[in-house]
């Protein structure tokens, strides 16, 4: 274990995380007592019957059965997010293979428990099926719960990788964070063409100054084999803080799929999966407390990621019995170093980033300067220090050894003593038109403040359409509405990215105001998003009318109208009949009709997934509207 001399914490990170402790401890209580008595009521195969055992373990080899009927092995459940159209999770489909011979080496056995939905947002974006990817984390969650609900697992290995998948897979297991939970994850393609070049191509067939060929064999160059993205965004955010959030083998993010290395780390992973169970240590539900979500948001920040898990570590945390708010993200993010370079804050991808000192190095720096908590629990044991190692392959064996002490590219990776940026990639702002997130880690500083009239739409494809038109050519706040959790799912918007980036650079001062997301790909625009209370529930976007004059400051934490705007005087604007009947059915979105009328707002997590705690304070400002789960409960 490297050697490390604990600073004391960072005031405002003490701070934050003691507000948070006192705001969850009803919740957080309520969780661990029940946690405690799945715990104490015993393994779960002592509980089952012969025949009830007999049909967990019908299908596998006759050794696996000799094993398994034993009675004191332990048996490890896989929940995998295989599928081989996604390239980040088409590795997964020999895991478990991996994971069953290596456990079987210290006694074990595993089975793929079942199996979870896992869809593309690289697919999607722009069409019909965007408005299923945010309910999919929930309904990828409820998959967990299937699966491990048979009650015949000693601990559990999740494979996942993307957009909501992981936050889906930790919010399930979270249900039985009574058991060691282990997250292995598929690594990241090797690099295609520069980002940069990609994102020049993007915006000269964004003006019809390219064809589709052009983009098609440009996207292609990127988007090239097995694995991860490699740009930053949410699917690579999700790996940071699952490394940083102690449920990792460190170091393992950013591996590549189809190496000696990767195989190595994923039945090393297994392994400490059985020795956890055997131990009764470092169960999911001490791993995750309110320090390491603390953590999981200060490496977020740290990185400039994905600004999706403004959304996402709320639901994720609340789980846990954790309940954190945008607040507490602006607060911590005053405090946190922007330490990474990575595009779309940069131009390198994450394989730079790993090579110039990655995680290891990120952990190291964050925990000397006191903004990361180092008494944590992780599955490597206590404390934060296992990751600040990185590992390797000698001989054959996998080994481990202490991260650069230095970045090796300054350009890419620095020190908390000398920043790209004294603050972290995200903010809250707020005004009369409610309250959004910016990330601001990829904005220059000079476009960070805009104010220009609105022009208000209710569909994506009107934006662009008026684009194409030039009628945007002027400085502009694109207010698009109707895009939340309620409305129509709540899609991401990043379809318009290369026309907002167009206008920018033409000069013109530009911003997207929406109820709605961006991704993990935000760029160069400024954009307030996940604007809550959403339009759809009566928030102020549905009252802004085109050529109100808005003003968006990114710096002082503003998002409001200017000249005396009384928009509550103003009827409310529904949506349009068409667009509320295309937003209900076709592409499998009538299935998730029930989701869309009992989901809570974007800052509670825009989630179906509740632990309800009447009363209990959002946040230190204005609450946003209630959720109609916890109106349920209260009443």
């Amino acid at each position: 274990m490297p050697h490390f001399n604990r600073p004391p914490m960072h005031p405002v990170v003490a701070e934050v995380t003691a507000r948070i402790t006192a705001r969850s401890a009803e919740l957080r209580a309520d969780y661990l007592r029940r946690m405690d008595a799945a715990r104490d009521s015993g393994t779960g195969r002592a509980k089952l019957s012969c025949a009830n055992w007999a049909h967990a373990f019908a299908g596998q080899t006759i050794a696996d059965k000799l094993t398994a009927m034993d009675g004191s092995r332990p048996n490890v459940g896989i929940v995998t997010a295989y599928n081989d159209m996604l390239s980040a999770h088409q590795p997964f489909e020999r895991f478990p293979a991996v994971i069953r011979e290596a456990v079987r080496t210290v006694g074990a056995t595993a089975q793929v428990a079942g199996g979870t939905p896992a869809m593309c947002d690289g697919v999607t974006q722009g069409r019909p099926g965007m408005e299923l990817s945010l309910f999919s984390r929930d309904a990828i969650a409820m998959s967990v719960g299937v699966a491990l609900t048979h009650d015949a697992f000693d601990a559990a290995m999740m494979l996942g990788v993307c957009d909501k998948i992981v936050p889906g897979l930790f919010m399930g297991a979270l249900a039985f964070g009574h058991l060691p939970v282990v997250f292995a994850p598929a690594g990241p393609m090797p690099s295609g063409i520069p980002n940069a070049e990609k994102a020049r191509v993007r915006a000269l067939y964004a003006q019809g100054q390219v064809d589709r060929q052009t983009l098609l064999d440009s996207e292609i160059g990127s988007y090239h084999s097995p694995g991860t993205c490699t740009f930053y965004g949410t699917a690579n955010s999700n790996q940071m803080m699952m490394e940083l959030g102690g449920l990792h083998m460190p170091s393992t993010a950013f591996v590549h799929p189809e190496t000696g290395l990767r195989d190595a780390l994923t039945a090393a992973a297994a392994k400490r999966a059985v020795e956890l169970a055997r131990s009764g240590e470092c169960r999911m539900a001490d791993v995750v407390s309110e320090k390491s979500v603390v953590n999981m948001i200060v490496a977020l920040l740290a990185t400039g990621g994905s600004t999706n898990h403004a959304i996402h570590l709320v639901a994720m945390a609340r789980m846990a019995g954790v309940l954190i708010d945008w607040t507490d993200m602006d607060q911590l993010s005053s405090a946190t170093p922007l330490l990474a370079r990575v595009y779309p804050n940069g131009s390198a991808d994450v394989n730079a980033f790993q090579a110039a000192g990655g995680v290891a190095f990120v952990a190291r720096e964050l925990a000397g300067a006191g903004i990361l908590h180092s008494d944590v629990t992780t599955i490597m044991g206590e404390g934060i220090e296992a990751y600040f190692q990185e590992p390797s392959m000698v001989d054959g064996e996998l080994v481990w050894r202490d991260g650069v002490a230095e970045s090796l590219d300054r350009d890419i990776l620095r020190p908390a003593s000398d920043p790209f940026d004294v603050e972290g990639g995200l903010r809250l702002v707020k005004g009369d038109l409610g309250r959004a997130v910016i990330k601001v880690s990829a904005v220059k500083p000079e476009n960070r403040i805009v104010e220009a009239p609105a022009e208000v739409y209710e569909t994506q494809e009107d934006v662009l359409a008026d684009f194409k038109a030039g009628k945007l050519d002027r400085d502009v706040i694109v207010v698009l509405r109707f895009q939340g959790p309620r409305a129509n799912g709540m899609p991401e918007l990043h379809s318009l990215s290369p026309a907002l980036g167009v206008l920018q650079d033409k000069g013109f001062k530009v911003a997207l105001v929406t109820d709605g997301r961006m991704s993990g790909a935000s760029g160069k625009t400024p954009a307030a998003i996940h604007v809550s209370p959403e339009a759809l529930a009566g928030g102020p976007l549905a009252h802004v009318r085109t050529g109100d004059l808005i003003r968006l400051d990114a710096d002082a934490g503003v998002l409001s109208t200017v000249g005396g705007v009384d928009l509550t005087s103003r009827p409310g604007v529904e949506r349009a009949a068409a667009h509320s009947e295309g937003a209900s059915w076709g592409y499998g979105r009538e299935l998730f009709a029930a989701f869309r009328h009992v989901v809570g707002t974007a800052e509670e997590g825009a989630s179906v997934c509740f632990l309800p705690v009447p009363g209990s304070a959002r946040h230190t400002d204005t609450p946003p509207e209630p959720n109609l789960v916890d109106r349920a409960v209260d009443a």
